[in-house]
């Protein structure tokens, strides 16, 4: 079988500050992830002949190319579905560099996601543009579906009604993820714990999500640099191999409100991933080590755990309560904070934090050796996965 398994690696990673007032343009923010991960590794500007981003950056990948000083381009590439690109750019950059169509991809995503553009402060019906998603879109918001967090609340009302799930577990999701925000100073949670009481008595957003369900709004950049494994022996840090990377569509697939499937307690589309993950690197979910999972919402990573063989079907709250996503527990899990506690850069801080577990250097490093580290993207949308391994 044909594959890209350990055909590229990731070899450098940059962030900005996150914060909720950059107090500069998403352009400067993208440039300046940009050359911190090209100087993490070593590699300059003129290295660079690809790049990879959000069809929802609003930085388009010329402009970011000369304020950072890259020069020509072999493959420029923009992944859509929000959230669910994340490791899409990852997928992109491994097929250019497996094929040799690159040499260097650098993959990013910026944004002042807290001070400028607040994607859905109004809802999601202001295009005057009429897309067949708003036309979907059009079925729900009458009856107040209006944002992600309402439509991520209808599964989690039949999944919570379907395996007897509550609050409190969705709240223990939460806690394990501020438990690595509070020793993470690029967290704005740094020294910040949250209890299970605090999750308890926060206001709700959409029933049956409170606050500390649901992400930040964040301004900020991440940024990586793939290329070929050769490459990687010479430059200044240790690769993280692109063990495996899968992008999936599953069967009536709608952009984040598929409730017209047989069991909306599921993800058919992180199923496809997990089954070509796992046949793509020889894997299983016995041989992952700790994860960055996709986490806008705490219940979206009960779902996650089920769908990628961590916990049977409606057993992935047990999995948590356990401690299982905990430093020392079975799958670390979001060690940066993740998206609930340290920043929401549409998951790309995930793959960030995946490396750092890779090269152990991660603040919240588990005390086990991790070889293979899972990280996963948005869902309730077409998306993407990857495992990282070590060298």
């Amino acid at each position: 079988m044909r594959t890209i398994k350990d055909q590229a690696a990731i070899v450098g990673i940059g962030a900005t500050e996150f914060s909720k007032n950059s107090g500069r343009s998403s352009l400067q923010l993208a440039a300046e992830a940009v050359k911190a991960a090209l100087d993490d590794c070593g590699l300059r500007p003129a290295d660079v002949d690809g790049m990879t981003q959000f069809f929802a950056d609003f930085n388009d990948e010329i402009e970011v190319a000369r304020t950072v000083g890259i020069g020509t381009l072999h493959l420029f590439s923009r992944i859509p579905h929000g959230g669910g690109a994340s490791t899409s750019l990852l997928h992109q950059a491994a097929m250019a560099i497996a094929t040799g169509i690159c040499e260097v991809v650098v993959c990013y995503r910026s944004l002042n996601g807290r001070s400028g553009e607040q994607r859905y402060s109004e809802g999601v019906g202001g295009s005057q543009i009429t897309t067949p998603d708003l036309v979907h879109w059009g079925w729900y918001m009458p009856y107040g579906l209006m944002s992600p967090a309402s439509w991520v609340a209808m599964f989690t009302r039949r999944y919570m009604h379907q395996y007897g799930v509550t609050s409190a577990d969705l709240g223990r999701v939460a806690v394990a993820t501020r438990n690595y925000a509070v020793t993470n100073p690029q967290a704005p949670f740094y020294g910040k714990p949250l209890t299970l009481e605090q999750h308890q008595q926060s206001r709700w957003i959409v029933e049956p999500l409170h606050l500390y369900d649901c992400c930040q709004e964040t301004d900020g950049a991440c940024a990586v640099v793939v290329t070929t494994p050769e490459r990687a022996r010479d430059l200044k840090q240790p690769p993280a191999l692109i063990r495996a990377v899968a992008q999936g569509v599953g069967p009536d697939q709608e952009v984040m409100t598929s409730f017209y499937r047989p069991d909306i307690t599921r993800l058919p589309e992180m199923e496809v991933i997990a089954q070509q993950l796992y046949r793509q690197a020889g894997l299983g979910p016995q041989d992952i080590d700790a994860a960055n999972i996709y986490d806008a919402f705490t219940p979206i990573v009960l779902f996650q755990l089920e769908e990628f063989g961590f916990a049977k079907r409606g057993e992935a709250r047990d999995f948590v309560n356990a401690g299982g996503l905990d430093r020392t527990g079975r799958l670390p899990n979001n060690t940066n904070g993740g998206q609930l506690s340290e920043a929401y850069i549409h998951g790309v801080n995930g793959i960030v934090e995946s490396v750092r577990l890779v090269r152990g250097t991660s603040v919240n490093q588990p005390p086990k050796p991790v070889h293979h580290v899972l990280v996963t993207s948005g869902v309730g949308v077409p998306t993407s996965a990857a495992i990282l391994a070590k060298a």
